[in-house]
């Protein structure tokens, strides 16, 4: 017999002016994530378990367990970390003064939008871990039809990459601030792109080790796919706005969110001006929930004097952590 729906809790009462809640994308996974949130809190407990039912296959056991190769594959990553993200937030909601009542403005980076979503009341997670599973199975698909790579570049302007990427057919796919942005594309490209950008002064250039140019014009195959899947799925209006990735402006209808979904997959993640809208707006407090910390150090570049706080443990949730 199937569970009953999970219930995560979401946002309540007035809106906080000075709070925010960010959530992290791919690349923040690690084998053991979220174990010791599964371990002493039944809610997040309940995520693992929800996630599992969802997906039909034992989610958890690889989170906690691994190997490392199948967790890193993007069909697995991408459910894993919204799981990981939403039990943690589970867990933390009402027992830390900043995972409590309502913030101001929810974000997520890329696969952390779907996070926000269900935090925000946007999208229960049975259906958010099934559009996520869905959505890692066509970039994943689009990354074998169109092959292609990243790299991040540290220490060149935008209008500089800019330029580099007309000269290679390189493209921009993440504007993450604190002056990294990350381009991608074909692989020759991104490395005509990459020697471009050393010539150019960049202080450093890094390949990633990814398996697709996500956010690039190569997963244009998988937007339909997601335009079809999203059209079937049921997205409320949100509880406080979701500043969307693509135009780091603020999401609060539901349709607005369905659009924002289906275009995110091939279009630049704009995180600095999210970030920067969002401090603009009077907030003053980032709380980035999930696994890693990332986002942490990016805000904290962005927003010079910002008060940041990593909730992404059992150790942090309990109040022995000092934060990012």
């Amino acid at each position: 017999m199937p569970l009953p729906e999970l219930v995560v809790p979401v946002p309540e009462a007035q809106p906080r002016p000075n709070l925010a809640w960010v959530f992290p994308g791919q690349g923040s996974q690690i084998v053991g994530m979220g174990r010791d949130l599964y371990e002493r809190y039944p809610a997040a407990r309940a995520v693992f378990k929800a996630a599992d039912e969802a997906l039909d296959f034992p989610l958890s056991r690889l989170c906690f367990e691994g190997p490392e190769e199948e967790l890193r594959q993007t069909i697995n990553t991408q459910p894993a970390i919204v799981t990981a993200s939403i039990a943690c937030y589970a867990a933390a909601y009402g027992r830390l003064d900043v995972v409590e009542g309502a913030p101001a403005f929810v974000a997520g980076h890329s696969l952390g939008e779907y996070s926000a979503l269900i935090a925000a009341g946007a999208l229960s997670f049975e259906d958010g871990i099934r559009l996520v599973r869905e959505r890692g199975r066509l970039m994943q698909e689009a990354g074998e039809r169109n092959p292609g790579t990243l790299a991040a570049i540290i220490g060149a302007d935008e209008s500089t990459i800019e330029e580099i990427c007309q000269a290679t057919g390189a493209e921009i796919c993440n504007i993450n601030g604190a002056g990294q942005i990350v381009i991608g594309g074909p692989h020759q490209a991104v490395l005509r792109a990459m020697d471009l950008a050393k010539a150019r002064g960049a202080a450093k250039v890094t390949q990633l080790n990814v398996s697709a140019a996500f956010h690039s014009s190569l997963m244009q195959p998988a937007v339909e796919g997601m335009r079809r899947a999203l059209a079937q799925a049921c997205v409320n209006d949100p509880r406080v706005p979701i500043v969307g990735n693509c135009d780091g402006k603020p999401l609060t209808t539901a349709q607005a969110l369905k659009d924002e979904l289906t275009r995110q997959v091939a279009t630049t993640v704009q995180w600095q001006r999210s970030i920067e809208f969002m401090a603009k707006a009077g907030v003053q407090t980032f709380v980035e929930i999930g696994p890693g910390r990332v986002l942490s150090g990016l805000i904290k570049r962005i927003v010079r004097g910002a008060q940041v706080r990593n909730v992404s443990d059992a150790t942090a949730i309990e109040g022995r952590s000092e934060g990012a």
